[in-house]
C-alpha cells in the first residue's frame, strides 16, 4: 500500500519553535481553524501534542487534502481537512485560526481573504496566528529572506516576503489589533492578531 503523506523538510526544523509559540496563545481548549495546511505534518504534530484543542486543517488542494488526511490517521482530536480556500467566503466558526507559511505563497488576495475569513469566523478575543518571513520596515531580515524573495517572484510575480506593516494593515482593516511579533528560527517570525473583545 503506498503512503499518501507529503514530507516538507521545513517541518521537522520549525515545528517545536512553533509549538513553543501555540502554547503560549493558544487557548486550553476549543476549535483551531488551520488554513492551507499543506502537507499536514503541522496539524499533526500539533494536535498530538495539544490533545485539548481539536484541530480543523485545510486546504483549497485535493492532494494536500489527501497527505493531511494521511498524517491525521489515528488522532481523534484532528478533523478530516476541508476544502477551503482563503479568499472563500464559507469558514467553520473556530476559537483560533492558525496560518502557516502562505501569505508568501500566495497572491496578496489571500491574505486579505484570510483577514476577512478570521474576522468572520472567530470570536473577540480569538488569536489569529501566522508564522513566516516578513520584511519589516520595507527591508529584508536577512540576505536568505532577501534570496527566498527573489527566488519566490521569479516563481510567481504575485508571490513574495511581506511587509509586516501591510499585513498589520491588513489584519487592522478587519479590526484586529495590533500583532505579538515572536522571533523565531530562520529569520522568521510569529504574528498574534486578536480583535478586542
Amino acid at each position: 500500500m503506498t503512503d499518501a503523506r507529503r514530507y516538507a523538510p521545513a517541518t521537522l526544523r520549525n515545528r517545536e519553535p512553533i509549538l513553543a509559540v501555540l502554547r503560549r496563545h493558544l487557548p486550553p481548549a476549543g476549535l483551531v481553524l488551520e488554513v492551507a495546511s499543506g502537507t499536514g505534518e503541522h496539524a499533526a504534530h500539533f494536535a498530538a501534542a495539544l490533545p485539548g484543542l481539536t484541530f480543523q486543517p485545510s486546504d483549497p488542494e485535493p492532494a494536500a487534502r489527501t497527505s493531511i488526511a494521511a498524517w491525521g490517521a489515528g488522532l481523534a482530536n484532528l478533523r478530516p481537512p476541508l476544502a477551503l480556500d482563503a479568499t472563500g467566503e464559507d469558514w467553520p466558526a473556530a476559537d483560533a485560526v492558525l496560518c502557516i507559511n502562505m501569505i508568501h505563497i500566495a497572491p496578496w488576495a489571500a491574505t486579505l481573504g484570510l483577514m476577512r475569513g478570521a474576522a468572520r469566523c472567530l470570536a473577540p478575543g480569538g488569536p489569529l496566528i501566522l508564522y513566516g518571513p516578513y520584511r519589516r520596515g520595507g527591508a529584508h531580515t536577512a540576505p536568505g529572506n532577501a534570496a527566498f524573495d527573489a527566488d519566490l517572484r521569479a516563481r510567481d510575480p504575485e508571490w513574495g516576503v511581506r511587509d509586516l506593516e501591510s499585513v498589520a494593515a491588513a489584519a487592522a482593516a478587519q479590526g484586529f489589533g495590533p500583532p505579538v511579533a515572536e522571533e523565531m528560527p530562520a529569520n522568521n517570525l510569529t504574528l498574534v492578531f486578536r480583535r478586542p473583545g
